[in-house]
C-alpha cells in the first residue's frame, strides 16, 4: 500500500543557509588541497553533504510534483 506524503511548495526553493553552505565549502576545499581533516572535520563534511544530498533530492521531488499537478 503507497502513501501519498504532501511536499510543501516551498522546499523547491529550500536550500542550506548560506554560512551552512561556505563551511562546507572550505571542509571541501581544504580537503582538495591535500590538507587532512580532523576526524571530527571529516564527520562534519560527510554529513552537510549527507544534508545538502537530502535537499537537492526533496527539491527535485517537489518539482516532479508540482509538474505532475
Amino acid at each position: 500500500m503507497s502513501k501519498v506524503i504532501e511536499i510543501p511548495i516551498e522546499l523547491t526553493r529550500f536550500q542550506l543557509p548560506q554560512a551552512v553552505q561556505a563551511r562546507l565549502q572550505f571542509l571541501l576545499d581544504r580537503q582538495d588541497e591535500g590538507h587532512t581533516l580532523s576526524q571530527a572535520e571529516r564527520k562534519e563534511a560527510e554529513g552537510l553533504v549527507e544534508l545538502a544530498e537530502f535537499l537537492s533530492l526533496l527539491r527535485l521531488r517537489s518539482t516532479q510534483v508540482i509538474k505532475e499537478a
